[in-house]
Parts: structure tokens; C-alpha cells; sequence
């Protein structure tokens, strides 16, 4: 795989509280918010966005770091290509006061601009609600961005902050008390479900944070832990990457199981329909 020139999607700018940022766009229907992981929106991410968009939605991708369509997988670009694009993209996000990577009990500054995204898109994009996905440093944006009742499809795939270097932070994830308070009600009183990707094996995604958040949310917390054999065996990195880099895309196999519930929370969702998940 190499560099995606980014043909079938569209770029505009959103701006909000004084921060602009590059918005990438892709089908019609009601919108989910994609965050890419780190080191932005590579061809993975954009693979992932292509299926979104193929269910009736809009795949609505904002440009948080990175270079847009930067291949990324150590295979294709190489080691040092890659370790240059990881560097340059967590620079970005650790000399940011938008993102809180350490602190436990504080959402990140960011959220408050995504939350504004969701709420314009919605009102582009019609239906009953928006979807969100999150993945590893941004996992847990799509739980704080749940305190909107416009976001009724959250989505938390390998959420990875705060950096699980203490037991606290190791059972914790990035929001604030206040906000989860907010969400856990919308889970009591709405319905709303959130869901939850990790492999047990992932360091970076401890059982602990998953364990928390059962507790936080109850049975409104749905959580899919694979096991670390099924990753993708062609990736050189651990495993990690549910949705993109170590998906084996194949009828069957767990990470496409995975995939295919997350598609499934959004027809249900989103477009009314009937889940048809691939087994």
C-alpha cells in the first residue's frame, strides 16, 4: 500500500472557539466523526472511512495531526519513514494544550471543538443522531463527546489515554467526572450504548480501564476483547489497531467480527435498519 491521494473524498475547513481545522468528507446519510490514531489519517484510516461511507453514511474525518493519506504501515513506507510521521504526530499532540495525555479526571480541550463538529454535521447531514469513532489516543473523545444528545453511536476502539503508566491511570480513561456523569445518565434513562474494542494483550489498553468503565456504565458498556492471535500476523507491530492496522479482513475472523458490529451500531443507530453482522 502506498500514499492515498484522497480521491471520493471532499475538504473543507470547521471552525470553532478560534480553532480551524481541515475536515475531510465522504458519502451521504448521517454523519460519524472519525478520529484517526496516531500518526493521523493513513490509508488504513481511509479504508475504514470508505466502509462507513458504503453503509449511508458520512464519513467526516477532521485533521487533528498528521498528513492526510501518509502511508504509515512500516511494510509499505519503512521503519524510518514511519518513526518520523509517529514523532512529528505526538510533537503535535504533547506540545498541544488540547490534549491531555497524563492527567486522570479531565477530558481533552479538543473534545469541545469535536462536539461542535458533531453538532454542525448533524445539522448538515440530517437523521437521528451522529456517530463517533475514537481510536487510541483519540479512543476516548467519542465517550466524552456522548454528553451531546446528538452523539447516540459511540464508538471507543483500542482508547489509550491517559498513557497507562500507574494503576490510576491504568483504570481510568480521559474524561472528566462531571461528563461521565452526563453520559452514565444518557445510558440509564436513553438507551444509549456505548461500545468498546481493546485486545487483552494491549499494553497500551489495559483490562483495568475496560473493567472501569463496566463499572462506570453497567451493561450499557459493551466490550469486545480479542484475543492477541487474532491480529493481523502481517503487521510488525503488537497488537492494537482493531479497526485498521491489524484487521484481518476476511468473513470470520474476530477483527472483522469486530468491524462488522461497529458498522452494525450505525445502521441500527443511524439508519434504522436491521443488524446484519457477518459471522
Amino acid at each position: 500500500m502506498s500514499d492515498h491521494d484522497l480521491t471520493g473524498f471532499t475538504s473543507s475547513t470547521f471552525t470553532h472557539d478560534g480553532a480551524t481545522r481541515r475536515v475531510l468528507r465522504r458519502g451521504t446519510g448521517p454523519a460519524v466523526i472519525i478520529m484517526a490514531e496516531i500518526p493521523g489519517i493513513t490509508p488504513k484510516v481511509i479504508e475504514f472511512a470508505e466502509r462507513v461511507a458504503a453503509t449511508g453514511c458520512t464519513a467526516v474525518l477532521p485533521v487533528l495531526f498528521g498528513v492526510p493519506g501518509r502511508e504509515a504501515s512500516p511494510g509499505a513506507a519503512g521503519w524510518p519513514t514511519v518513526g518520523r510521521a509517529m514523532a512529528s504526530s505526538l510533537w503535535q499532540v504533547c506540545v498541544s494544550r488540547e490534549f491531555t495525555v497524563l492527567a486522570t479526571g479531565r477530558s481533552s480541550r479538543v473534545v469541545r471543538w469535536l462536539r461542535a463538529l458533531a453538532a454542525a454535521e448533524h445539522e448538515r447531514c440530517g437523521g437521528p443522531g451522529v456517530g463517533a469513532v475514537g481510536m487510541c489516543l483519540t479512543g476516548g473523545f467519542a465517550l466524552a463527546m456522548a454528553t451531546d444528545e446528538r452523539l447516540v453511536a459511540p464508538v471507543l476502539s483500542q482508547p489509550s489515554l491517559p498513557l497507562a503508566c500507574t494503576a490510576s491511570r491504568a483504570g481510568a480513561i480521559d474524561i472528566s467526572p462531571e461528563e461521565l456523569a452526563v453520559v452514565r445518565g444518557r445510558c440509564e434513562r436513553d438507551g444509549l450504548q456505548v461500545l468498546g474494542l481493546r485486545f487483552r494483550g494491549d499494553r497500551l489498553v489495559p483490562g483495568d480501564r475496560f473493567a472501569y468503565l463496566r463499572r462506570e456504565l453497567g451493561d450499557a458498556f459493551v466490550a469486545i476483547e480479542l484475543e492477541d492471535s487474532a491480529a493481523n500476523p502481517a503487521s510488525p507491530l503488537p497488537p492494537h489497531a482493531v479497526l485498521t492496522g491489524h484487521l484481518v479482513d476476511e468473513p470470520g475472523q474476530p477483527t472483522r467480527q469486530a468491524l462488522d458490529t461497529v458498522l452494525d451500531l450505525f445502521r441500527t443507530r443511524l439508519l434504522g435498519e436491521e443488524p446484519a453482522v457477518t459471522k
